[in-house]
């Protein structure tokens, strides 16, 4: 007997058991609790995934699994439920992201870092621009992912936190405080984010974005993860990478990076050459759905690119070079590493 050799059959056995034995006699037989991650849709009916996946194995390899021996999340029972086509959903809404904290920030302070109601308009419109951004996927959305009365919520928590309330703050999260510090420091640049964040939704630009494989695990910006994706985007537009390229060669100049010098060329020979990776100097606050001009591009190594994108506030390639200079004056390395990080463009 193989564990998790279940089948769409035997699922379709241990739910109609389900049905036949009521949803409490059946969890009690078999010693699972109610589902707190994920829920099994079928028939427009919800079940406990975990128990479920259970009890399937019954009936496919003689024995139901125990409730210690698999867990419910998408790294397991939910995963196989999924594999056999069955339509999973999350039973509690994810963690609010940067980029849907920034939107409700935005809202609070032009509301005068007031709460606002479920049925303000207000929330009611956010609200509806939330649910199409595409960094939560369907699945781990419940039916009321969202809605007004999770919005007023979030402003609530934001706004308790104002350094100007005097009663007692909710239980909100540290990423509430920390985007709201943002506004609080940079107004006008962060009101400008919020803007680009709904202007790049509402055109389309931003929902069609593929996911970065990395999604801010060593890459991080203020302005949240889909203006991110956006400027990584354009980096990786081998069109415009190409025009770059040409445009510097006309002009005689070496394909050398612009912050430590790094010439692939130099360095790997043919394999090398022509070779650079191409950086979006453009702040992103400021980076509109405006077409991208080759002024707006900088040649770089890979490593100075990822120095440049590990950590906010980014350097411009002119910074960087300032701190390997300082670097090497004080009896730093003489030449920059040659191991570059990766070769995205390749």
């Amino acid at each position: 007997m193989r564990k998790g050799a279940i089948s769409r059959d035997g699922v379709l056995k241990a739910i109609a058991e389900h049905d036949n034995w009521g949803r409490d006699r059946f969890l009690a037989e078999y010693g699972y609790k109610p589902a707190t991650g994920y829920l099994l849709i079928h028939e427009d009916r919800t079940y406990d995934s975990k128990a479920i996946a259970g009890v399937a194995h019954k009936f496919d390899q003689g024995r139901a699994l125990r409730p210690d021996e698999l867990s419910g999340g998408r790294s397991h029972a939910a995963r196989w439920l999924a594999r056999l086509g069955f339509v999973i959903r999350s039973s509690r809404d994810p963690d609010w992201t940067r980029d849907e904290i920034i939107l409700a920030c935005d809202l609070a302070m032009a509301n005068g870092w007031k709460r606002l109601e479920y049925n303000d308009p207000r929330v009611t419109e956010l609200s509806a621009l939330l649910q199409t951004m595409p960094i939560h996927p369907e699945e781990v959305r419940t039916e009321l992912f969202r809605n007004p009365n999770s919005v007023a919520r979030k402003t609530v928590d934001i706004t308790c936190r104002h350094p100007d309330y005097r009663g007692k703050p909710t239980n909100g999260n540290a990423l509430d405080v920390e985007v709201m510090n943002d506004f609080l420091a940079r107004p006008a640049e962060m009101t400008e984010v919020a803007q680009l964040i709904r202007r790049g939704l509402a055109a389309g630009e931003l929902q069609d974005l593929p996911p970065e494989a990395e999604e801010q695990d060593d890459y991080s910006a203020p302005e949240g993860r889909l203006l991110i994706r956006r400027h990584r985007s354009r980096e990786r537009d081998k069109g415009l990478r190409k025009r770059k390229i040409d445009a510097v060669l006309r002009q005689g100049r070496q394909l050398s990076c612009e912050a430590c010098g790094f010439d692939f060329e130099a360095t790997y020979g043919p394999r090398g050459a022509g070779y650079i990776e191409c950086h979006h100097v453009v702040p992103l606050h400021e980076a509109g759905e405006g077409r991208t001009k080759l002024s707006d591009l900088a040649l770089i190594c890979a490593n100075c690119h990822r120095m440049i994108h590990r950590r906010a506030p980014w350097p411009t390639p002119g910074e960087l070079q300032t701190i390997i200079q300082e670097k090497m004056n004080r009896g730093g390395p003489q030449t920059p590493s040659r191991n570059p990080s990766r070769t995205e463009h390749d």
